[in-house]
């Protein structure tokens, strides 16, 4: 089927009027030129002919580049062929898709002044098609119109394809609309490859609509028509839709293949439906449809993320004995889920067994394979894989080094990490950030100071791309953990010699353990640099250095730091930066103040947490403000914070040394009910009170009464340990204690 005439106003109709810019190299035979043939023997030429036809019938790569070299060649010394030569030449250039040489060749007859021919013109088209420019084949189709000639579906169809293979699936329809226009009427193949090109641009609503085109055409939809739409649905994950297109087609007598059963079982473990999965693969079965390789590796990556092991072996199995042979995406994923259940020795095997198959791992089977055996601490199979991928050929990747070495680390093997990365030139391996990373933090928990600050340095000079803040960051934290702030602050200079600006971590993790160092001195010089360097202070700088100073009861300084953070709108103070005020006024027995600040903590919307109700209820006790400790420790379990053993040894502390004994009962039997452990402080504290009581109350009726949690942890002492070891020192008194008092 042909057509001759585009009509107006149309895609086709502008380029056949209006891109002769674009058919420079097509337009040559316009207006022949006159040409003097050099003088020469015409059975010359003949002989050049049949050469080149002799070539072209046996069009292997060599005599392809032969024949056009003659063609050209013989063109340059004014020999004219005949349209039919021409055409010859390039049908077999594109047919054996030498596409470049055939536009090249072309060109040069033109501009000899060879008027094309239809197979001339229809191999452009092809060609130009492949080239990647289907606008200047659509240019050269018009020009096969204006001589006269027809365009057939398939030629047609080619350059449909080439719009769809360009993502141009829209000028693609409107070429359609020009084809249907010009008594051209497009085939399934039409229709098909405009549905593929929208599907593949995500444009379903504009497939759909192309297949009630097509059916309006009385086209009927066939099996690749429903393939390349259930597959475009499933890929959108709308699989209703898929499985009512795929009921559809069943009902129009089309038996679905193993392609559009794989798309759907793919569909279904995309979901984690396996058991429908399985389903349709049992369906297949009994319907003698032979799955393929997609549908074996769909529902083995399903059965592997479902955890269902067993029948993912069987399925591995009968894929092999089917001929079928795995290939590395379907491997990969019985290796994951093998090393996922822990089954890392199976997993080397099915490893041994895709290299036996002559099946290459790629760079996540190994890395899968890697970690299993990390996480289980099998790190001398872990090696030996590194070991396999080099005599294989393959030079592992920087993360599954870093997997190997991370896992020996975790292990405590910090030499053998050390000699892995001082042999990561020999295996050709390029450490980044992340390596260096992993082997100073392991080093530094492993206590290997020096042995971090030489990688760190050396890393810094020579990895070009590596940012060493971080490095530097941990080792200085770990020397002043150790107690060595000279050490410390000298690798900090070191960084900035390096020309390297710290960043606002970094700062605050100096501060932080400067402070903990008791070098407050110097931290307080870091703060004032970070400020000044414009460094965004956050409540955790400020908070440290408050801290330290509270601690050397610098109250004065306390106080203004917290009044920077507020007016100096350099961030906004935290429960723990209120904590901490409020620690320091009340050791300067500033009680009242302690409450107003506490006052400010609720006005700024903080609600106190367990450290402020046990900071100011142990101040208050030791003041003898003991109602006012009751006070707040009754605000504190109002509030959902339990009290510890810090606060009722407070208070029982404030009480007994106020003699008020009933107190000291009743919170001794709260602490029963509240099934409190005793540690060691807080027996001591008890027994000074029944110091105080036993003249009174019978200790041992007032002991019994008390039930203590039967959880044993370190340091506690049931209620019978306490009552035997009591029971020597006081004497029992032969009148028992008042029920009022014990209730």
């Amino acid at each position: 089927m042909a057509f001759k005439v585009a009509v107006k106003n149309s895609l086709f109709n502008y380029y056949v009027r209006s891109s002769f810019k674009n058919l420079v190299f097509v337009n040559q035979f316009a207006a022949t030129p006159s040409l003097n043939p050099v003088s020469g023997s015409l059975q010359g030429f003949d002989a050049v002919e049949a050469e080149i036809m002799s070539l072209c019938r046996q069009p292997s790569s060599a005599n392809l580049r032969k024949a056009f070299f003659l063609f050209e060649k013989s063109l340059d010394t004014g020999f004219i062929p005949s349209g039919r030569f021409c055409d010859l030449v390039l049908q077999t250039l594109s047919r054996n898709k030498d596409h470049k040489m055939a536009f090249s060749a072309y060109k040069k007859m033109t501009s000899a002044g060879v008027s094309p021919r239809y197979g001339s013109l229809s191999s452009l088209v092809v060609s130009l098609v492949y080239l990647g420019v289907p606008e200047l084949a659509l240019s050269a189709v018009a020009l096969i119109l204006k001589r006269g000639y027809l365009v057939h579906i398939y030629l047609a169809n080619v350059v449909l394809n080439g719009f769809r293979c360009n993502g141009s699936t829209s000028k693609a329809l409107i070429f359609l609309g020009e084809m249907e226009r010009n008594t051209l009427a497009p085939d399934s193949v039409s229709f098909n490859t405009l549905i593929q090109g929208f599907c593949r641009e995500r444009k379903l609503t504009e497939a759909m609509d192309v297949k009630k085109r097509m059916e309006f055409s009385r086209v009927d939809p066939n099996l690749i028509t429903y393939s390349i739409l259930i597959d475009g649905f499933v890929t959108e994950d709308n699989l209703d839709e898929a499985l009512r297109l795929f009921e559809e087609m069943k009902r129009k007598g089309l038996e679905p293949d193993v392609i559009v059963c794989s798309t759907l079982i793919k569909g279904f473990c995309s979901r984690g439906d396996i058991d429908r999965a399985e389903e349709l693969f049992n369906i297949m079965l009994s319907s003698r449809i032979s799955p393929n390789l997609i549908t074996y590796s769909c529902l083995l990556q399903g059965l592997c993320l479902k955890g269902d092991l067993d029948k993912a072996m069987d399925l591995f199995q009968d894929m092999i004995n089917n001929g079928i042979q795995p290939d590395v995406v379907v491997c990969t994923s019985m290796i994951g889920a093998l090393s996922k259940i822990g089954k890392t020795s199976e997993a080397v095997k099915m490893l041994h067994f895709m290299l036996e198959k002559g099946i290459s791992p790629n760079t996540l089977t190994y890395n899968i394979l890697l970690k299993g055996l990390c996480q289980d601490g099998e790190l001398d199979d872990a090696s030996k894989i590194v070991e396999m991928m080099i005599s294989n050929g393959k030079s592992p990747y920087v993360v599954n080094c870093n997997t190997v070495m991370g896992g020996l680390l975790d292990l405590g093997r910090v030499d053998d990490a050390l000699n892995l990365f001082e042999n990561f030139n020999q295996v050709k391996v390029e450490p980044d950030e992340h390596t260096i990373s992993i082997l100073v933090q392991g080093l530094c928990s492993e206590g290997r100071l020096e042995d971090a600050e030489r990688i760190t340095r050396a890393a810094a000079t020579t990895m070009k791309n590596l940012n060493p803040i971080s490095s530097y960051d941990v080792v200085i934290a770990s020397y002043l953990k150790a107690g060595d702030a000279k050490k410390a602050m000298s690798l900090w200079k070191e960084l900035l010699q390096l020309g390297i600006t710290p960043d606002a971590r970094a700062y605050s993790s100096l501060i932080d353990g400067l402070c903990k160092c008791c070098c407050t001195n110097i931290a307080k010089g870091i703060f004032m640099e970070m400020k000044n360097r414009g460094r965004k202070l956050t409540s955790f700088d400020y908070n440290a250095l408050m801290s330290a100073l509270s601690k050397e009861s610098s109250m004065e300084q306390v106080r203004d730091l917290f009044e920077d953070m507020v007016s100096g709108n350099n961030c906004v103070p935290d429960v723990v930066s209120y904590n901490i005020l409020i620690d320091s006024v009340i050791k300067a027995g500033d009680i009242q103040y302690a409450y107003k600040v506490m006052e400010d903590m609720l006005n700024a919307g903080l609600s106190p947490d367990a450290l402020t109700y046990s900071v100011l209820i142990n101040r208050l006790s030791k003041s003898g403000m003991t109602k006012e400790a009751k006070l707040l420790l009754k605000k504190m379990k109002a509030s959902g914070h339990l009290p510890d053993e810090f606060v009722y040894d407070s208070l029982l502390k404030g009480f007994s040394t106020e003699g008020k004994q009933e107190e000291v009962i009743s919170l001794l039997q709260e602490m029963a009910s509240s099934g409190i452990i005793l540690d060691n402080e807080l027996i001591s504290t008890i027994m000074s009170c029944f110091c105080d009581l036993w003249e009174d109350h019978d200790v041992t009726e007032l002991l019994s009464s008390f039930r203590q949690s039967k959880h044993d942890t370190d340091g506690s002492i049931t209620c019978g340990e306490l009552l035997n070891r009591l029971q020597n020192i006081f004497p029992r008194q032969s009148k028992p204690a008042s029920p009022s008092v014990l209730q």
